[in-house]
């Protein structure tokens, strides 16, 4: 399998990671600094495609500094244990909320296979453990050292998730948006959300749209997919979106609708504001974000949101 690398500029480099085989679907990056830093390395099922990256990129098993994960998602940090083997001198940064995840992976693959059962293999891989030792969790705020006066900050920004970071490069203004500003789609500059259950929370995220915008990026790196420079207009989109389909499953349950027809009702609803999902999209296209970040998980995680806050 090829390597699709791409170079953004000051020295970072998107890696499509190629999860469970798609192209464009999943995105890791790579800050050739002083101090080589990888963003999100993707599956378990990733990790030969991310060495063989960094392998023509001229990084070293000796070379890589950090390992970063904005979430423990299985699609970003799946590749965590075999990227930590390859790469033994590297430290893994994880939010504190995720880092025991990591060293004992065993309670996350098992509710895991629970959700997804034999397409976990498919989709994702096994999640293998790394040595408590070389995790470094971080709370609020963390900073990342790349070298040369370059520094990589982490936010916390809950909401699509509770261990979820986003990342900020001193140097470029690049901001790494890991899932809390949604799914981007390049081939049609569409913004979907990802609401999966258990943790989304409409306020919370919302809360971290806020805060990203507040950091002032110059530009957004979505691992979903690729970077976007209308960075203002994004993140309101995003908060937008967010409310629509929050807005719809709320009358959905009000109605007293099961999850089949609240999906049926989202669907509908957004169709038509999304080039994606219009009669003339791509068939393949909409089949590949499906897979990916498909309407019955995000209207699941929204529900499931629904009735926690009813609960409180």
């Amino acid at each position: 399998m090829d390597t699709t690398i791409t170079p953004l500029g000051g020295d970072v480099y998107e890696i499509d990671t190629r999860m469970a085989g798609y192209t464009g679907i999943t995105a890791g990056y790579l800050i050739l600094s002083d101090r080589p830093c990888l963003v999100e390395p993707g599956t378990a099922g990733s990790a030969p495609v991310v060495r063989r990256a960094l392998d023509e990129l001229g990084v070293g098993p000796s070379d890589l500094a950090t390992v970063v994960v904005t979430h423990i998602h299985l699609d970003h940090a799946g590749g965590v244990g075999d990227i930590a083997k390859m790469y033994p001198d590297a430290e893994v940064v994880v939010h504190e909320k995720g880092a025991r995840h990591l060293a004992s992976p065993e309670r996350l693959m098992r509710s895991a296979r629970m959700v997804y059962g034999d397409r976990l293999d498919t989709l994702f891989g096994e999640l293998k453990p790394t040595e408590a030792a070389r995790i470094r969790a971080v709370e609020d705020t963390g900073v990342i050292d790349l070298g040369g006066g370059r520094r990589l900050e982490s936010h916390y920004s809950p909401g699509h998730a509770k261990h979820h970071v986003g990342l900020f490069d001193s140097q470029t203004g690049d901001l790494y948006v890991g899932d809390a500003a949604g799914v981007y789609v390049p081939e049609t500059k569409d913004v979907r959300p990802a609401t999966p259950p258990p943790d989304f929370d409409l306020d919370t995220a919302l809360a971290s749209l806020r805060k990203f915008q507040a950091l002032g990026p110059q530009r957004l790196l979505f691992a979903h997919y690729g970077p976007v420079s209308d960075v203002t207009e994004t993140l309101e989109r995003s908060a937008e979106e967010l409310r629509v389909w929050v807005d719809t499953v709320r009358e959905a349950r009000d109605r007293g609708m099961d999850l089949d027809h609240a999906v049926a009702m989202v669907r509908d609803r957004t169709n038509e504001r999304y080039a994606l999902t219009r009669s003339e999209a791509d068939p393949e296209l909409v089949a590949k974000y499906e897979v990916l970040s498909g309407i019955e998980s995000n209207v699941a995680g929204i529900m499931h949101s629904l009735g926690r806050s009813e609960k409180r």
